[in-house]
């Protein structure tokens, strides 16, 4: 199935759709959401994204990150990911959103996305769909913190921007 992106101005007004990868080469904004999944202990969910993702593979990032689809909020869009790609259903709550451009230099790719961050908490397995995700793994904060500012190459620059802003 093809997939659209909801072209956006900086303020989110609609501009029209695209296919995703089109948007992707040209860079142009569109609608992104972010999912932040976290367990009683504090610590973050973060998965490695599939070896078959059409851009940043295998980078890990946060719990979940997609597309709204047209007529689909940004609400809706984040339930039907964290679903399709982790197996679980989970309550969000909005945080923030921002806006980021970054191109991924293995593909050319651009992501320039208005990104809404939303968060929740879950205990349990995570039956991942392995078509989306290769790994998932709890990790604390500090932990995680670290690791970044020691190898940021392995993560998505969105989620680097997303915990600069935790």
């Amino acid at each position: 199935m093809t997939e659209f992106v909801v072209l956006v101005d900086e303020k989110d007004h609609v501009l029209g759709t695209m296919e995703k990868i089109e948007a992707h080469v040209k860079g142009l904004l569109h609608r992104a959401i972010s999912v932040l999944i976290f367990n009683e202990k504090g610590d973050m969910l973060i998965q490695q994204r599939a070896a078959e993702k059409y851009h940043w593979p295998l980078i890990w990032a946060n719990a979940c990150c997609s597309h709204p689809r047209e007529h689909e909020s940004y609400s809706e869009a984040a339930h039907r990911r964290v679903f399709e790609e982790l197996g679980i259903q989970v309550k969000l709550e909005k945080k923030f959103d921002f806006i980021y451009k970054a191109t991924d230099t293995a593909t050319g790719l651009i992501e320039h996305e208005l990104d809404c961050v939303f968060e929740g908490n879950y205990e349990g397995e995570i039956p991942f769909n392995t078509n989306e995700v290769e790994a998932v793994k709890w990790i604390s904060i500090p932990e995680l913190k670290k690791d970044i500012a020691e190898n940021q190459e392995k993560y998505a620059f969105w989620f680097r921007q997303i915990m600069m802003q935790l």
